[in-house]
């Protein structure tokens, strides 16, 4: 797999009307899923500032803003958007645990975010032939340590669709759950930027679900013959 500029801008070239197709979708069909399908354009978004990450190699100024804003995405959008987004498709009784997850994800993310906005060098990225690599100080990382920050960020971005009661939103924790797995066994150097690019990738999932459950609910809709 090529990641590169062109990579990230394609990727956000297709996900940006994609995601658009979901939400309107949503919006005519059923609006408990539209904070679900804003994913393909928030991923389209992030893919946008990483490309631009690509090009402003050699400008600290720029690097450091749209590393920011690449990493305002992966650090805080997605442990807060997608337990909410899960919630509102939830029976009541379980709602409660959703809303949790998006508060432990605000936590989380804000205390590894917030910080890069404070303190310049906190923030580093690194260029390799085919891949972005954001280092620099976490702090959540420096007071519990590196895998008890990740483990908490991976609970809180998988499992609550592989969780969800809808199996279709199962399926997309499944696939997310396959995004860390690809991942973890073969870009650990740049894991930031490839998860997000592989979760990116699978959002598309999701405007295949919202269009099958429109015609699922214009088929129970539908006077019988």
């Amino acid at each position: 797999m090529c990641f590169s500029p062109e990579v990230s801008f394609t990727a956000a070239a297709v996900l940006a009307p994609a995601g658009a197709i979901a939400m309107r979708t949503a919006w005519s069909a059923d609006r408990r899923y539209l904070p679900l399908c804003t994913l393909p354009l928030l991923f389209a978004a992030q893919q946008f500032f990483e490309g631009m990450v690509w090009l402003s190699d050699g400008d600290p100024e720029l690097l450091r803003g749209y590393s920011i804003a690449y990493l305002f995405f992966a650090w805080l959008a997605w442990p807060i958007w997608i337990p909410f987004s899960v919630y509102w498709l939830e029976p009541a009784r379980r709602q409660p645990f959703y809303l949790v997850a998006a508060i432990a994800g605000a936590v989380l993310g804000a205390g590894q975010f917030l910080p890069y906005l404070a303190h310049d060098a906190w923030v580093q990225t690194n260029f390799l032939p085919r891949a972005v690599v954001y280092g620099g100080k976490e702090m959540v990382r420096s007071i519990i340590g590196e895998i008890p920050t990740y483990a908490i960020y991976l609970t809180l971005v998988i499992l609550p669709s592989l969780f969800a009661t809808d199996r279709r939103v199962k399926l997309f924790g499944v696939l997310i759950a396959a995004a860390f797995s690809m991942t973890y066994l073969f870009f650990r150097y740049a894991y930031i930027s490839v998860f997000c690019f592989w979760g990116a990738i699978m959002s598309l999932y999701l405007v295949w679900t919202i269009l099958r459950h429109r015609r699922d609910l214009e088929g129970l809709a539908a006077p019988a013959a």
